[in-house]
């Protein structure tokens, strides 16, 4: 579940970072593509360091 919502607030922190930028269609989607992998990495670490805490 931390990993999905890591995806989406990192797309959607993608997206709003290129806009920001002035970036066309393409950069939005490359920027919230990377970002969206990044925090999804990100939760997963996270994940994983909860579970292995509680086990």
């Amino acid at each position: 579940m931390i990993v999905l919502a890591g995806a989406i607030l990192g797309a959607i922190l993608g997206v709003w970072n290129a806009k920001r930028r002035g970036g066309n269609w393409l950069d939005k989607l490359q920027y919230g593509t990377v970002t969206a992998i990044a925090f999804a990495l990100a939760g997963l670490i996270i994940t994983i360091l909860i579970h292995r805490s509680l086990v």
